[in-house]
């Protein structure tokens, strides 16, 4: 059976997307707030950005569930191969 290769994340890539998300965020967030409209405009950006960004994280959320489903199926299906392949003797004089 092969094994599987993992795409596992560095921990400097993993800090840096944090930091990348949560400086975008910051600096948004300020652009809001420091924009000359009336306070329902800059209420009605605020809601779009975060409407934004819980709609990147389901996203992300369900893109990475369906990856992990096909790759449950994929390992399954490899296993049963496998297992047919083991118990297999092409020597066997058929019934």
């Amino acid at each position: 059976m092969t094994t599987p290769s993992t795409n596992s994340t560095t921990t400097a890539f993993y800090v840096q997307a944090i930091a990348s998300f949560a400086v975008s965020l910051v600096a948004v967030g300020l652009g809001i707030a420091y924009l000359p409209v009336d306070p329902w405009v800059r209420g009605f950006l605020t809601v779009g950005l975060l409407y934004t960004v819980t709609s990147a994280f389901t996203l992300a959320k369900c893109v990475r569930d369906r990856q992990q489903d096909t790759y449950l199926v994929s390992r399954v299906d490899q296993a049963r191969l496998d297992k047919l392949l083991a118990e297999h003797d092409p020597f066997r004089e058929p019934a």
